[in-house]
């Protein structure tokens, strides 16, 4: 099948057998792992978990990507729309809060179909910004939460770090329908996402003045509160990061002081990580564990 489903709109014939396209992936979905997870922002995970399902493969191609093994080297395995939807059901029995889709754009159409057959909590779209205001279109009415990166307005940081230059105008875009469909945050009496779009900013080495210019951009596009702000401070350098000299390093203790206290200078609701959330330790072992 020829696939369009991503901004990169490489018409990359994807089927059994035959994977193809920046995402490198056939037709059916890959995963390599599905489990509670305790490590998202607190009304996401929740007391009781994050019903996390980490797709393999990626439209995007990050150089620091925490999660290579699977976006870049393919690591996982492949299974069936049905067993997609066992996975999320024994997910729900396990006592999760909401069933977390982490990078499952190149896997939509899969996605879509298990979600014929709804699931009793809240689907979240885990994803990294880059996404088609169409593909996002089809999924309007299955996804109640979309948890999406904004990593860069700068097009030549976008080119340089994700190869993705129009990534900005992409992200805002697909950020901004995001919004239109789920409206303000929802949550329950326990301070539980129910609905809503949390924006999130991975801080990078040399990084602050573009944290500040993404931060401007959604203090200015939504009204307060509309939409909750994360600001990730958890960056270590993995991936490729070691050939990129200006990221080879830990954030500073300043860089993150100064990311901050603009963001509480601008009164931005939302989540920030302090220099600790910096480990190696918070990668999940993918290992196919719930597949």
């Amino acid at each position: 099948m020829i696939c369009c489903q991503c901004p990169r709109n490489c018409g990359a014939e994807r089927g059994e057998g035959r994977s193809g396209g920046v995402c490198a992936m056939g037709w059916a979905p890959v995963v390599a792992r599905a489990a509670l997870h305790f490590w998202e922002e607190p009304p996401i995970s929740g007391t009781k978990g994050s019903g996390a399902v980490f797709f393999s493969g990626c439209s995007l191609r990050c150089v620091f990507c925490q999660n290579s093994v699977i976006s870049q080297e393919g690591y996982g395995k492949a299974v069936s729309v049905e067993r997609l939807r066992e996975i999320f059901r024994r997910l729900v029995d396990q006592g999760a809060h909401n069933i977390n889709l982490v990078t499952a754009t190149h896997f939509a159409h899969a996605v879509i179909e298990a979600l014929e057959e709804s699931v009793p909590v809240p689907v979240v779209w885990n994803c990294g910004g880059y996404e088609s205001v169409e593909t996002l279109r089809q999924l309007e009415g299955k996804v109640q939460i979309y948890l999406p990166d904004l990593k860069y307005l700068d097009r030549d940081r976008a080119k340089r770090y994700s190869a993705a230059p129009d990534y900005p105008e992409v992200a805002t875009a697909a950020i901004r329908e995001m919004v239109r469909q789920t409206g303000p945050c929802v949550f329950d009496e326990n301070g539980v996402l129910l609905r809503g779009v949390i924006i999130r900013h991975l801080l990078l080495p040399g990084g602050v003045r573009e944290a500040k210019a993404v931060m401007d951009w959604v203090a200015e596009t939504f009204p307060p509160e509309k939409v909750r702000f994360s600001l990730m401070s958890q960056y270590v350098p993995l991936g490729r990061a070691a050939e990129y000299p200006e990221i080879n390093r830990p954030l500073r203790k300043s860089e993150i002081r100064s990311a901050q206290e603009y963001m509480t200078s601008l009164g931005i609701a939302g989540y920030a990580q302090d220099a600790e959330a910096a480990s190696r330790d918070y990668v999940p072992d993918f290992d196919l564990t719930g597949v």
